[in-house]
């Protein structure tokens, strides 16, 4: 949570007077799912702590993590190097998302 916030302040101070509008909001998406996600790993770990036994929490938090790599990391060098190229990986780490939100659901609707 510490980098996307070190992340989002670069992008508002850093970053505004250099970026056109369109990059500066994708690096502000970056920042929001970065800054979700972080938060989803504590949910994670408060489903993953009564259900020590379970793999399915651990693999969505690795999921988790995946995703904030992907997803965000993804935009974030796309907005820094402007290699548009990087946006076809973007949807790998929104379907990591995915699979570890779903993972959570199913592991708290198991407990």
């Amino acid at each position: 949570m510490a980098t996307a916030v070190a992340l989002g302040a670069f992008g508002a101070h850093a970053l505004r007077a250099r970026l056109e509008p369109a990059d500066l909001a994708i690096w502000q998406t970056a920042v929001q799912y970065h800054l979700i996600h972080a938060l989803g790993l504590f949910v994670i770990a408060g489903v993953a702590h009564p259900l020590a036994d379970v793999s399915g929490p651990r693999l969505a938090g690795w999921l988790m993590l995946a995703g904030i790599l992907l997803f965000s990391g993804s935009l974030y060098v796309l907005v820094l190097s402007g290699s548009r190229w990087l946006g076809a990986v973007t949807p790998l780490g929104g379907v990591a998302f995915i699979a570890a939100w779903t993972l959570v659901a199913f592991s708290a609707w198991r407990a």
